[in-house]
């Protein structure tokens, strides 16, 4: 059991702490930027590319300017050096991932990729007084470390190694934060158990020894107001839901999270960042489908055929009972079969016409698109012409009345290619 509690004073000083790191980190870029006269600015930090680097050194360049992301690696660095070692040793499962060994669920729990990319992006955002180069092999090794391979340099694919950090990230900030609430749940409870402790009944104490006045403490439980952890900024989610359009059922919602959005460019010379986002979230047509409740609806009209010609009752007192539980899926929840009702083959039930709608719940901070050029069929995959013709709008995506969210796009465009355009 721990010996000291996670307070709220701890994190408070943490706050206070990471504010300082904050300007300690970009007080300097700053000082120097805004100089436009200043020589200093021709000292910049390269990277080098010492064994077909290329890929990975065009993903951490384009990382290295993300603002939102810079002070997220800070704060949550900070946040697992100032919490106690043991909030991070005890290994918490990830529910939906349980077959994960225990190892990378420890790996994940002490971040060690969020370390390696801060320190990797605070070397690239130095400003040094003459002309610098840097390796990336220390981020790779990191990289290999926590994933216990071998980094490919032959395939040089940024979108990959840009998809790989990202939901690396991701799942060691989800993978520190169960930690972190684990900690609190069990140092709430020792803090209750120790308070109770301290709560004297009278049992087995003389009245002699009793004293004559008892302050009483009270174990309050853990606060949740204004614990609520601000989240990996590049991480958002999106919704898909199916529509008939023969019987107007609309499923239930399909959630789903991203770290990257691929986008499929339109088979033309020019496009637009918009036009590619309206390919995305706009309606899409699928014929040939099978609805649930299409499906309940026709097993029904085929019991109530059969009952009609039955000469039965009791035949026809189960067909009465097959329908109503039918009727009552149909009225509830028609993805859920009726119990105990053998329904008819799903490839004799009707088939139609369906409208599925992708939308955005949750909005990133720093939305990272790839643009894919790759176009399938049957036979071959080959690349469409608009590699070097993409237009992004000034408004693409930014209207007047969206939401601060959406003021803060950060685009970070990779292909697959030998370099990334940004």
């Amino acid at each position: 059991m721990p010996e000291k509690p996670l307070t709220i004073a701890t994190y408070a000083a943490g706050a206070s702490l990471a504010a300082i790191t904050l300007v300690y980190v970009f007080a300097p870029t700053y000082l120097i930027d805004s100089d436009s006269n200043s020589a200093r600015k021709k000292g910049v930090v390269g990277l080098s590319n010492s064994a077909n680097d290329c890929f990975i050194n065009s993903v951490l360049q384009a990382l290295a300017g993300l603002t939102d992301l810079r002070i997220y690696l800070i704060r949550e660095v900070h946040r697992r050096n100032i919490d106690e070692s043991w909030v991070y040793e005890e290994i918490v499962e990830d529910p939906a991932r349980r077959a994960n060994p225990g190892w990378k669920n420890q790996s994940l729990q002490s971040g060690i990729v969020t370390k390696g990319l801060k320190d990797m992006l605070d070397a690239l955002n130095e400003r040094p007084i003459y002309r610098k180069t840097i390796s990336a092999v220390g981020f790779v090794r990191v990289l290999e470390t926590a994933f216990r391979q071998r980094i490919s340099r032959q395939q040089q694919d940024a979108q990959e190694f840009l998809q790989i950090v990202a939901e690396r990230l991701c799942d060691e900030y989800h993978a520190g934060r169960r930690a972190r609430q684990a900690a609190k749940s069990k140092d709430g409870d020792a803090v209750g158990e120790r308070l109770a402790g301290l709560a004297l009944n009278g049992h087995g104490i003389d009245d002699e020894e009793r004293p004559r006045s008892v302050p009483t403490i009270q174990a309050e439980p853990p606060s949740d107001d204004g614990g609520e952890e601000e989240g990996f900024p590049m991480e958002g989610a999106y919704e898909s839901q199916i529509e008939c359009q023969v019987c107007g059922f609309k499923t239930k919602p399909t959630h789903s999270t991203f770290c990257t959005l691929t986008l499929s460019v339109p088979q033309s010379r020019s496009s637009s960042l918009n036009t590619c986002l309206d390919g995305f979230f706009k309606t899409e047509y699928v014929d040939d489908y099978r609805c649930e409740r299409c499906r309940l609806m026709h097993a029904k009209k085929l019991f109530e055929g059969q009952m009609a010609r039955s000469t039965s009752e009791s035949d026809k007192k189960a067909l009465r009972q097959s329908i109503e539980k039918i009727q009552l899926q149909i009225d509830t929840d028609p993805e859920t079969p009726p119990p105990d009702v053998v329904l008819p083959e799903l490839r004799l039930a009707p088939t139609c016409r369906i409208a599925k709608h992708t939308r955005l719940t949750e909005f990133p901070k720093v939305l990272a698109v790839h643009l894919s050029r790759s176009i399938y069929d049957s036979h071959v995959s080959q690349k469409n012409l608009a590699k070097r013709f993409l237009r992004v709008d000034s408004n693409d995506g930014l209207g007047d009345e969206s939401p601060p969210a959406q003021q803060i796009f950060s685009y970070i465009f990779s292909q697959r290619a030998r370099y990334g355009y940004y």
